[in-house]
């Protein structure tokens, strides 16, 4: 089966012939380039990488391969990933601050893992309460269910979350959340665990995609 990119590469090399320093920036940060680059062309790309031709500054030339990871499902991913690319890169190498994040959604994704988990959490932290309501509720459950399998799943779940509440945190603060809603963003993932970071991931594209766009 064809590559859906290297078909219409022709254009994207002309295209991005206008843009010699986001190749630059592609070149040094994806690509690891050390030297010095004083320009850099697109001699090739598929959905899997890129190639660059530069030139460094002592006037050798040198092919660089930038990896497309993940791969790009087809040509209309392109514009969109390039974009994100780029900001990422000029992020990376210090050229623009990375976008700030002042909004928090609880996807519906998450609902539909969270209600399971939250019972999983519920029987654990309740059973054995002399409470009445949740305690009985917990216990009665139990009695039928045996604890074996709630006491795994628990703590299985609980430290499977917290690493990725740290990842979570780490997004918050290098995208200046703020204490309020980079807590509300923790305290969701430990509850839900991947929608609530990966949709946080969603916006942190969308947001450097449109200052891309802004700055263009």
């Amino acid at each position: 089966m064809a590559d859906p990119v290297a078909e219409k590469s022709g254009f994207l090399k002309m295209y991005m012939s206008n843009h010699p320093d986001t190749l630059v920036a592609y070149a040094k940060w994806f690509g690891r380039v050390q030297e010095a680059i004083t320009s850099a062309e697109m001699s090739a790309i598929d959905c899997n990488s890129m190639t660059l031709a530069c030139t460094l500054k002592n006037g050798t030339k040198k092919d660089v391969r930038v990896p497309i990871e993940p791969p790009l499902s087809g040509y209309d991913d392109v514009k969109p990933r390039l974009l994100e690319m780029k900001a990422f890169a000029q992020e990376g190498l210090g050229m623009i601050k990375a976008p700030k994040i002042s909004t928090f959604e609880f996807p519906r994704d998450a609902w539909v893992s969270g209600i399971p988990i939250g019972f999983i959490y519920f029987i654990y932290l309740f059973q054995g309460s002399s409470a009445i309501g949740l305690g009985t509720v917990a216990n009665t459950i139990v009695s039928y269910t045996g604890m074996t399998f709630f006491t795994y799943a628990f703590w299985s779940l609980f430290i499977l979350h917290s690493l990725e509440a740290l990842y979570t945190a780490s997004l918050c603060r290098k995208h200046s959340t703020g204490f309020m809603l980079g807590t509300k963003y923790v305290l969701a993932t430990v509850l839900s665990g991947f929608p609530i970071w990966t949709n946080l991931r969603k916006k942190i594209q969308a947001a450097r995609i449109d200052s891309v766009m802004k700055i263009q």
